[in-house]
């Protein structure tokens, strides 16, 4: 049995909704498509007010994408310390930021020339 492709917007939408579920803030989808030399199509960042916040968006964003499109991260970072894990799904990565590790980094001015995409909450 061939195994069914999934789109890229399937999956960015069952991260996002991940996210949204326990209530991540400031989600910014960043479009690399059009910048040379990217290791991927999309950047999803969004920032937890805790350790433990940033860990449940994280469970939530796997267990979702698990669930819906039945795919899981090639590769997860930082979920021992939890001020930013980042989960790799090949061409989307998504990074899960406390604020301030968030501020500090501040990815989405090294991707300036990425299209950002404000994701207001539903």
């Amino acid at each position: 049995m061939a195994q069914k492709q999934v789109s890229t917007d399937d999956l960015i939408a069952a991260i996002i909704e991940g996210i949204e579920d326990v209530k991540g803030e400031n989600i910014q989808l960043l479009d690399l498509r059009d910048i040379e030399n990217t290791v991927c199509d999309y950047f999803i960042v969004c920032s937890g007010n805790s350790n433990t916040q940033v860990n449940a968006i994280s469970g939530s964003v796997q267990k979702l994408v698990s669930k819906q499109i039945k795919d899981k991260p090639w590769h997860v970072e930082g979920e021992g310390n939890s001020e930013w894990v980042l989960m790799d799904y090949v061409n989307v990565v998504v990074h899960v930021f406390q604020k301030h590790i968030r501020e500090f980094y501040d990815i989405e001015s090294l991707w300036g020339d990425a299209k950002i995409t404000e994701i207001n909450p539903a």
